[in-house]
């Protein structure tokens, strides 16, 4: 077996086709159309040159393969956080794997500079299109890419700025379960606790929820409560709800982080005597006293989705911006059967 070798007689260089070419004695263009599995190649040429790229233990170059195509037959995936389970992530790369591409992911930690500076360098990877959990208020600085062919799909919320297919949770729908739910237990003071209306989706869930109370009949005021996620702030938005002169006797939580700060603040006890209903699963949920009742949604059909949405546009750029909107579903445990 031949062995291709540095110039200085070291260590061995990587090999080439033109080694491949030699070692099987074939023509270059035919070790080029194995490689590009061209299905006319011979039996016999395709042996030898099989043989000959084992012996050397060759590896196409991908970065050659690349310019060559214009397909990276990678994908960016830009999500608010990939340091803790995130099931949407989990879903898009089992379904990116199943279709042959490969994931390339980033946190941008709720953070809008580095949400665009994530973006930014992802498109000048030329990836073969990006997955954005978009947080920025403004993504209008992507319409040059946009315009240069990038597809790009916006899962959770929409994208700001741009017109671009986007997966999410029906929020509307999940709030007036959560309301609906309380109110059929007997609560008529429910008040709602979530995210800022800064994020989408915190906005969007606090207008349904104001728009439930409408509903209903019943005052807006000191039961709406959208904001960030702090301790500080959660405990004062507990104390306006639930020590004022009429005191709610629900709780709705607008997300996973809403839940969490909510019950820490309350303590094991008073959560316990409190009726709540939580937008999002929570881990380990089935095991507080009583089990949180919670409006889940489909992560991994949103995850699966995104990767769908944005093959159908990696294959045809034109087509009409979709926005896919997937069910939730309430999940009944305890928690938010709490009578009034």
């Amino acid at each position: 077996m031949s062995q291709a070798r540095g110039g200085n007689g070291g260590r061995p260089k990587r090999p080439t086709m033109v080694d491949v070419a030699r070692e099987a004695g074939v023509a270059l263009r035919t070790v080029s159309r194995v490689v590009n599995n061209d299905p006319t190649v011979g039996p016999e040429y395709l042996a030898k040159v099989e043989a000959a790229i084992a012996a050397l233990n060759y590896h196409p170059d991908e970065r050659a393969r690349q310019l060559r195509t214009g397909v990276a037959g990678t994908i960016g995936a830009a999500v608010r956080r990939i340091a803790e389970v995130n099931p949407e992530l989990a879903a898009i790369e089992r379904t990116a794997r199943a279709s042959g591409l490969t994931l390339l992911a980033a946190s941008t930690d709720f953070d809008e500079a580095r949400e665009r500076e994530i973006l930014i360098s992802m498109c000048r990877q030329r990836l073969d299109g990006i997955i954005v959990e978009p947080f920025g208020e403004n993504h209008g600085y992507l319409q040059p890419e946009l315009e240069a062919g990038m597809p790009l799909v916006a899962m959770d919320r929409p994208m700001s700025g741009i017109s671009v297919d986007c997966v999410m949770s029906d929020n509307a729908a999940g709030i007036g379960m959560a309301f609906h739910h309380l109110h059929q237990h007997g609560h008529r003071r429910i008040a709602y606790i979530g995210d800022s209306e800064r994020v989408y989706s915190g906005r969007d869930r606090a207008a349904a929820f104001r728009a439930a109370l409408g509903a209903h009949g019943e005052p807006v005021e000191g039961l709406v409560h959208p904001g960030d996620i702090s301790a500080e702030r959660v405990a004062a938005a507990l104390d306006t709800a639930l020590h004022g002169p009429d005191p709610a006797t629900a709780l709705v939580t607008g997300n996973m982080d809403s839940t969490l700060a909510v019950l820490r603040c309350l303590g094991p006890e008073a959560a316990s005597r409190l009726a709540i209903v939580g937008f999002d699963e929570v881990p380990l949920a089935d095991l507080l006293q009583p089990a949180l009742t919670v409006v889940a949604q489909e992560t991994s059909k949103i995850g699966q989705t995104a990767v769908e949405l944005l093959r159908a546009r990696m294959a045809d750029p034109a087509r009409p911006v979709q926005t896919v909107i997937v069910p939730v579903t309430l999940k009944v445990r305890g928690s938010g059967e709490v009578k009034a």
